[in-house]
């Protein structure tokens, strides 16, 4: 039985440290969606902290541990299309805040951040499928455990999330080139 396996199980059966253990190793990973969705650092940390207590709360009802990474991040993405319904706010260009929470995608820092506010317009279906895939490459199945849909409804999630991201930073590149030349 793998290591974090065993860990798991002695999380589910009470013990503190092995959860501590557990929610240390998948921190980043769980901060990196809360950004994702939430736009900004602060809304981020709030997530996160609601994804940690919610895990602690209930790590009593996991029932299959090979499964607590993609448990957690359900969590996680739950508690984020929480605030973001509860709160309902526009956020501006100047409420962004970038911390290194883009991987590295493309090469130039300029790419990356019109790849992130493309990536933020996209809706929530799309959104997700695009993140857990290429942020954190989880097989289509691992997405579809998470978003608990079909693999089916995936793979056209995925597909349709990627033509909206090229037809969108296709848009993008095409006003540059058009500015240049005025």
């Amino acid at each position: 039985m793998p290591k974090k396996e065993r860990l798991v199980k002695q999380a589910i059966k009470g013990n503190q440290n092995a959860l501590q253990l557990l929610l240390k190793e998948e921190k980043d990973k769980l901060y990196k969606i809360a950004f994702i969705y939430m736009k900004n650092e602060h809304d981020a940390v709030e997530v996160f902290q609601q994804t940690v207590l919610e895990v602690i709360e209930s790590i009593h009802q996991l029932r299959n541990p090979s499964y607590f990474s993609t448990w957690a991040i359900r969590i996680c993405i739950n508690a984020a299309l929480k605030e973001i319904r509860k709160n309902k706010k526009v956020v501006t260009l100047e409420d962004y805040s970038y911390p290194d929470v883009i991987e590295e995608v493309s090469s130039s820092i300029e790419e990356k951040l019109d790849l992130t506010n493309v990536l933020y317009e996209l809706d929530e279906k799309y959104k997700s499928v695009i993140v857990l895939r290429f942020y954190h490459d989880f097989t289509i199945k691992q997405i579809a455990d998470v978003l608990e849909c079909p693999e089916g409804t995936v793979k056209t999630n995925l597909h349709r999330g990627l033509a909206l991201l090229k037809t969108k930073m296709k848009g993008v590149y095409m006003d540059e080139r058009r500015n240049e030349n005025y």
